[in-house]
């Protein structure tokens, strides 16, 4: 999955458990997807740990998570 991702998830959406928007991939760093700032209401990068990531097709990033569990 992390292979994936680093090659094929930037800029893609990301959404929780639920199919709701948390945010975009910006890039892998380390064991986390680094969020764009541009999707935050706080205008801030958040962090995704690889662990929390479920799947991954062609159109999104899908979390094991409800999107209050980002951070």
């Amino acid at each position: 999955m992390r292979e994936r991702l680093e090659a094929q998830g930037e800029h893609m959406q990301v959404k929780d458990v639920n199919g709701e928007h948390v945010g975009t991939v910006d890039h892998v760093e380390g064991d986390q997807l680094k969020l764009t700032r541009t999707d935050s209401p706080d205008g801030q990068h958040h962090y995704v740990p690889l662990s929390q990531v479920e799947s991954m097709d062609d159109v999104a990033v899908y979390l094991n998570v409800e999107r209050s569990a980002v951070q």
